[in-house]
């Protein structure tokens, strides 16, 4: 068997959710345990309780960050590996410009150059969702991202809806209390935090309408309020109910199917979607890579460690 070299055995390793290598779950274990330190220091160095070990939390912080930044140089060292038909500097840059490096680099730059920008560095916590995937066909990540791809025009729909709602009560709101209360509806911008503590049903109670119309508006707006936000909960839960009914569909076709791994040595090996179906004489539905569910499409080129379901054609 070929040996891997040291490069790539470090690729496979660092890349995250690859579930049948050991050294690879541990280093994933391992990096959470370092994103769990890291936020917690960031946080505990927030009580003034706990200011005799400031210095204790900027070294955890500070090993911790060090630590991204091995794992990010890692990264686009073996970038070619994660992007094989491309030029060592294209891969290169197609990883600095992919979600996870764009994650990646912006949980490290805050720590050398925005140490005060503490939203830019809360972004540490959405790599931890890199590492929970669960090895399935339907997972609850790759639900939640369908089915919000899939209503999306609905969704914005709605928003957009609600905004209007928003702008039209501020002004109302203004016509009506302006009088009454100068320091609190000054001008027509001035009730949108009353018209979104009222629409969103937060109802905060520091600016409220004192006046007869001012208050009939305010019960209208409220009512208004419970259907906007019902709108695109209905239209979410729609979304959940239809993916639930299409995967069970799917379950009763689970006859004549089979799941094959790209081997080392196999003829399919940097073959296209269409090559395997031809090839293999069967449907390609779907491929996973490293616990990942890929699309289909013609870009694709089969890679060792691939996971291909195949339904077997007559």
């Amino acid at each position: 068997m070929k040996k891997v070299s040291r490069k790539r055995r470090i690729f496979d390793i660092i890349q995250l959710g690859n579930v049948s290598d050991w050294p690879s779950r541990a280093f994933d274990y391992f990096l959470v345990a370092v994103i769990i330190a890291n936020i917690l220091a960031m946080f505990l160095e927030t009580f003034d309780e706990l200011a005799p070990y400031r210095g204790l939390f900027d070294a955890v912080e500070s090993i911790t960050v060090l630590i991204f930044c091995v794992e990010y140089a890692l990264r686009l060292w073996t970038a070619e590996y994660l992007y094989p038909g491309r030029t060592r500097t294209e891969a290169v840059l197609r990883f600095m410009v992919s979600y996870d490096g764009i994650v990646e680099i912006l949980t490290i730059l805050p720590f050398f150059f925005l140490s005060g920008a503490v939203a830019f560095r809360m972004l540490r916590v959405v790599r931890i969702f890199h590492l929970f995937r669960i090895n399935a066909t339907y997972d609850s990540f790759h639900v939640i991202t369908s089915v919000l791809k899939e209503k999306r025009n609905q969704i914005l729909s709605s928003l957009f809806i609600v905004l209007i709602l928003m702008l039209a009560s501020s002004l109302c709101m203004y016509s009506a209390e302006h009088e009454a209360q100068p320091d609190k509806f000054a001008n027509a911008l001035s009730g949108m935090w009353w018209a979104v503590s009222a629409l969103l049903t937060v109802g905060y109670g520091d600016i409220y309408p004192i006046t007869v119309t001012g208050r009939i508006l305010a019960v209208i707006i409220s009512f208004l309020g419970v259907g906007a936000v019902a709108i695109p909960t209905g239209i979410i839960s729609a979304g959940f109910v239809e993916q639930y009914r299409r995967a069970q569909g799917k379950g009763s076709l689970m006859e004549g199917l089979v799941t094959v791994t790209v081997e080392l040595d196999s003829r399919w090996k940097g073959m296209t979607a269409l090559e395997v179906e031809r090839d293999a004489r069967a449907a390609l539905l779907l491929i996973r890579r490293n616990g990942e569910i890929l699309e289909i499409g013609e870009d694709y080129r089969a890679r060792e460690g691939d996971e291909l379901l195949l339904r077997k054609t007559a």
